[in-house]
């Protein structure tokens, strides 16, 4: 039987359980993750691998960097604006420090390995801070003519609920790989990209003009998008392009690492 080609590790980043709102006290210490991320990795041939948040061990946290292809950012809490040089705002909610410090030293680490990016939700925030930019910490109250943007499952919205729409840049990495210039997206968030990081290109914008998807340049696949894909994978052939381009391209960075 002919050897079967090694599929890509995809690491998909942590969080603590005590950051998100409602969890009891006297539970233990925990690092946990939704589990749509890791099945959208493996639904397009990767092999997902939980990174813990080893934020004080950087050398355990490099080891595990060193055996991963690509970089999955998935959704969560806040960023602390002290990630961007910002005061807190009086409506920034839970943040989790451990999670701010790995996320951004893993991205740092991939960007200058050219080493597969893909950032959702708050992992496009976590891409834009990496390289220098700013976020703003509360859409609502920085941004008075936007849109709504916080449809959390929290009040009452589905993850599935179609919320706004997103325009795409023509020509851009995005656009080639869900063969759309326009489409609804879910949209869970209140922080948004305020100043943009300077090697970033804006790929997809909301009706208001905020930005919700950001890639880096063509030999490199570092994108973030501001919505949450990973839960339209299974009903939306697009949405499969993007986990199944990002999987491609940590499948190429694992052949060319071994020569």
């Amino acid at each position: 039987m002919p050897e079967r080609p090694s599929r890509p590790v995809i690491g998909v980043t942590t969080q603590t359980l005590h950051s998100i709102d409602g969890i009891p006290q006297g539970l233990p210490e925990s690092w946990v993750m939704n589990q749509r991320y890791f099945l959208a990795t493996t639904i397009v041939g990767g092999v997902p691998w939980m990174v813990p948040l080893f934020d004080d061990d950087l050398e355990t946290l490099y080891e595990i960097y060193q055996r991963l292809d690509g970089i999955l950012l998935p959704g969560g809490v806040d960023m602390d604006p002290a990630t961007f040089g910002e005061p807190r705002h009086q409506k920034l909610g839970a943040v989790d420090p451990a999670r701010d410090r790995v996320e951004l030293q893993l991205a740092r680490w991939a960007i200058e390995e050219r080493k597969p990016v893909l950032g959702l939700c708050r992992g496009i925030q976590v891409i834009n801070v990496a390289l220098g930019g700013t976020l703003y910490q509360d859409i609502a109250d920085q941004v008075p003519a936007a849109i709504k943007h916080d449809y959390f499952p929290t009040a009452g919205f589905e993850r599935d609920h179609l919320a706004h729409d997103v325009t795409v840049a023509a020509g851009t990495r995005l656009h080639a790989v869900m063969e759309r210039r326009s489409f609804r997206v879910n949209s869970m968030h209140h922080q948004a990209i305020k100043t943009l990081a300077p090697s970033l290109v804006p790929s997809a914008t909301s009706p208001d003009g905020l930005i919700e998807a950001v890639e880096g340049g063509a030999d490199h696949f570092l994108v973030g998008v501001q919505w949450h894909p990973e839960v339209f994978e299974l009903s939306d052939p697009h949405t499969r392009h993007l986990f199944r381009e990002f999987i491609t391209a940590a499948r190429d960075w694992r052949r060319l690492r071994a020569g």
